[in-house]
């Protein structure tokens, strides 16, 4: 059996791939200055900053290219997202101090992009991982039967 696939990037799925690209951007342009500027502060908030934007540059390209193999990447980076919103989500909110937060305010001076279900990024980060896995299975490869 061969697999055809095609670009997911198409119709509504060019606007989910823009939005990923401007996270990932915001992302890593976030996590950079925390980094750089306060890293002792909030060592862990600051790293979880970083991991989120290396999984929003990767679900980028992998909603890009086309191919089996990108797609499960696209799947398993978003899918990525969406246990890591949830889980620092819930801890930012129940236990900030565990991610070494000063504060459950997500515009905070030491809050992640995930914190508060990104809430400092008006809950994108929370919808978008699925719109994601809504679009991925949407769009995902068709077997073909080999000509005989």
């Amino acid at each position: 059996m061969a697999t055809t696939t095609s670009s997911r990037a198409v119709g509504v799925g060019r606007v989910l791939v823009a939005v990923y690209g401007i996270l990932a951007l915001a992302a890593t342009g976030r996590s950079v200055f925390q980094i750089i500027d306060r890293f002792g502060e909030a060592p862990i908030a600051f790293t979880l900053s970083a991991l989120s934007a290396v999984v929003y540059i990767v679900a980028t390209v992998a909603l890009l290219l086309p191919g089996c193999t990108w797609y499960r990447v696209a799947w398993f980076t978003i899918g990525f997202e969406l246990v890591g919103v949830l889980v620092v989500g819930t801890m930012s909110v129940v236990a900030p101090s565990v991610l070494g937060l000063h504060s459950v305010n997500p515009f905070g001076r030491d809050a992640t992009v995930w914190s508060g279900y990104g809430l400092g990024y008006l809950l994108v980060p929370l919808a978008l991982p699925v719109l994601g896995m809504l679009w991925l299975y949407r769009r995902r490869p068709t077997v073909l039967p080999e000509a005989a």
